[in-house]
């Protein structure tokens, strides 16, 4: 028995010696991380209005500038053809001959004659100088020879024809703006042809039935019995 004792103090001092055992370490709890919440971005706020520009005061006034009306331009007439005196003793009807104005179209060796009455009307010159005649009671209007031409843009013209004995005649009046300018007789008896412009300042209706009294009467005749021209 008292062995036992002093085996078990020897233990004991032996045990106490080596100190106690030292406890077992428990392993690393792992820490869980949380991640953070995704943040929300803050809603945008609406964008305030673009402020207006400032009015700038205009530095100095404008006054509105009247338009200026330019005035229309009057047509410049010619100075009136001069008439010659009124031949003594002179016959009903005088002749006026000349040479076709459609040559290419008129046989060769004879040329038109009207036959007008000299009271009323005076053989001269156009403005041009080419032969004519012209009224003697009314300004401005004559018969004149002419052939075909180009017209103005502003000018339009109505299409006639008038029917004389063996005479046809292919009327074109001209017309500018709505007002009547002058007329033209193209035609001839099969021989000739030929063509007048009747012109007028007035007076058109006037001017235009006298004349085609005279243009009415157009025949060809002989070059050789044809009255020479002045």
């Amino acid at each position: 028995m008292f062995r036992q004792i002093i085996v078990i103090l020897i233990l004991a001092l032996i045990l106490t010696a080596c100190g106690g055992a030292a406890p077992a370490e428990e392993p690393a709890a792992t820490a869980s991380v949380e991640e953070p919440a995704p943040t929300e971005e803050p809603a945008e706020e609406p964008a305030a209005p673009a402020e207006a520009p400032a009015e700038v005061e205009p530095t100095s006034t404008l006054e509105p500038i009247p338009t200026q009306v330019l005035p229309t331009p009057t047509e410049t007439l010619l100075p009136p053809i001069e008439m010659p005196a009124l031949l003594p003793n002179a016959p009903a009807l005088l002749a006026w001959d000349g040479t076709p104005t459609y040559l290419g179209d008129s046989l060769p060796g004879f040329d038109f004659r009207v036959m007008y009455d000299p009271d009323v009307w005076a053989l001269t010159e156009d403005q041009f100088g080419y032969p004519a005649i012209a009224h003697r009671a009314i300004e401005y209007c004559v018969i004149s020879v002419t052939s075909g031409r180009g017209l103005p843009a502003n000018i339009s013209v109505e299409q006639d024809i008038l029917y004389a004995d063996n005479v046809t005649l292919y009327v074109g009046t001209a017309f500018e703006e709505g007002v009547k300018k002058f007329v033209t007789y193209t035609g001839g008896d099969g021989t000739i042809i030929t063509g007048f412009m009747v012109s007028f300042d007035g007076q058109a209706d006037e001017c235009l039935a006298d004349a085609e009294t005279v243009i009415a009467t157009l025949r060809s005749v002989p070059a050789s019995l044809a009255t020479p021209e002045s």
